[in-house]
Parts: structure tokens; sequence; C-alpha cells
């Protein structure tokens, strides 16, 4: 099961842009990306949790 399949079921991702080119990005090449967050800013909630458990 490819990655964004997963992650569709799970509820992570409600539509996506260019969904065909991205399938094709993520199966030829490793693709980096980055969530910027302070964990030990007060202003730190739940939602910041999402993009974590999508890693």
């Amino acid at each position: 099961m490819h990655v964004l399949d997963v992650l569709k079921e799970r509820g992570f991702l409600a539509q996506i842009t260019f969904e065909e080119e991205l399938y094709k990005q993520l199966e030829q090449e490793p693709t980096v990306f980055y969530v910027g967050m302070d964990p030990t800013a007060a202003s730190l909630h739940f939602g910041h949790f999402i993009p974590i458990l999508a890693m």
C-alpha cells in the first residue's frame, strides 16, 4: 500500500493538489519535508501532533 493511501485511510488527507504527480514523486526518490515547531512553547497543542503522526 502506498503511503498516500495510508494517510488517506487514516483521515490525514482530505484532498491533494496534483495527486498523480505526487504519487510519482514519492515512488521515484526519497522526499524530504520539514515540520517546524518549538516543543517547549506554551502555545504547543495537540494539533501540532498531527504532522508528527504523518511522518
